[in-house]
């Protein structure tokens, strides 16, 4: 999976510049995604844990263009509807679903086809077995993500690295938690405020 997530990356910037862009994110527009992403866990026994979700996305441009200098951009609401979270565990695997109801995303002002951008969110997951194993069925999740939007005429592609931590918060004795680090691929529109 990793090797064809990297083949998707490289197409996508050697694509990118020989592409017409479409107008960037502007205030009032929307943002409609599908996207996946997997990853690892990367801390102590549940560094075996293998992640995989899939889900949709919609995002509001909140702000005109501020911000000093290189960092200025723009701030946008978003919401993850996640029908598809697997979780290999080292004796099964977990299905469930999830939802995020509250996503930041800071996408610096470029005026080019190739928008990075920050992101910090969070949301909850149902899961059909105890995830960590031993815990609880209902996790919260929370990170952050490092993106990039590649602007294309019609549509858009999302790339980014981003930092998951799943935990139950203290719904059960035993919370160990899950701390992955995760590709994510996305494929999108941005509606253009009339």
């Amino acid at each position: 999976m990793r090797r064809i997530f990297i083949a998707l990356v490289f197409v996508a910037f050697l694509n990118a510049p020989a592409v017409r862009g479409q107008a960037g994110p502007v205030e009032g527009s929307h943002e409609l995604q599908v996207w996946t992403g997997g990853g690892h866990g990367i801390n102590g026994r549940q560094s075996g844990d293998g992640v995989w979700n899939a889900g949709f996305r919609y995002g509001l441009i909140l702000t005109a263009p501020h911000g000093p200098g290189f960092l200025r951009g723009r701030l946008e609401y978003a919401v993850d509807a996640v029908p598809v979270f697997l979780v290999v565990q080292r004796t099964n695997t977990a299905y469930g679903v999830g939802i995020n109801p509250f996503a930041f995303k800071w996408a610096l002002d470029t005026r080019k086809s190739v928008v990075p951008y920050l992101e910090l969110g969070g949301g909850t997951l149902f899961t059909n077995t105890k995830v960590p194993e031993g815990t609880s069925r209902v996790n919260f999740t929370s990170g952050g993500a490092f993106g990039l939007h590649f602007l294309r005429s019609k549509h858009n592609i999302g790339v980014e690295v981003r930092y998951m931590h799943i935990s139950n918060a203290g719904l059960a004795t035993l919370n160990p938690g899950i701390n992955t680090i995760q590709f994510r691929l996305g494929f999108g529109l941005l509606s253009q405020k009339e």
